[in-house]
């Protein structure tokens, strides 16, 4: 092997070596604890601890046949630097259609109302947010119902099994 070729992957081995605990570092999660049906994460983001849960749906539906759909999930986060306990946050794997609502449903009797953008959804606000997290803890299964840019309307169900353990994770981590 000539040296310049020898130097070169030297030097390359060098960059990798060094980059990589940098790529490391800027998306370390630790692990708060899997609870039933829901987990629990701590990172940072922007030099201030995050603290999240999530969880993906037990089975869903759509109004029509062949409906392809990317990630679907729910999240509740807490960003104490923010001032953010809490806030809630659905992704349903396709894009919104424009001006609609998402309506969760807990145990078939509690309903919310989220408003959406491009492929989420959120509360309208803290209180809200504090509202449907009081709900989650003391419910069974979500429902949550969406419809798509193109009129298909899907029905997500989520289990609560683990809920309020997760909940209190990340809440305990992240004041």
């Amino acid at each position: 092997m000539s040296q310049i070729k020898l130097f070169t992957l030297s030097l390359l081995a060098l960059v990798v070596a060094g980059i990589a605990p940098l790529v490391e570092a800027q998306d370390k999660r630790d692990t708060l604890g899997s609870f039933r049906k829901w987990d629990a994460m701590k990172m940072r983001d922007s030099g201030a601890d995050m603290c999240y849960m999530i969880s993906t749906p037990t089975r869903w539906s759509a109004s029509r046949k062949g409906v392809r759909r990317g990630d679907i999930y729910f999240t509740v986060t807490s960003r104490p630097r923010f001032k953010i306990k809490n806030q809630i946050n659905t992704v349903v794997g396709y894009t919104l259609k424009a001006g609609s609502e998402v309506t969760i449903s807990i145990d078939g009797r509690k309903n919310f109302k989220l408003f959406t953008e491009g492929g989420g959804a959120w509360a309208y606000d803290p209180r809200d947010d504090q509202r449907l997290v009081t709900a989650m803890k003391a419910g069974n299964s979500m429902v949550v119902t969406a419809t798509s840019s193109r009129g298909t309307r899907t029905t997500d169900v989520y289990s609560l099994s683990g809920f309020t353990a997760a909940n209190n994770a990340i809440n305990r981590r992240c004041k």
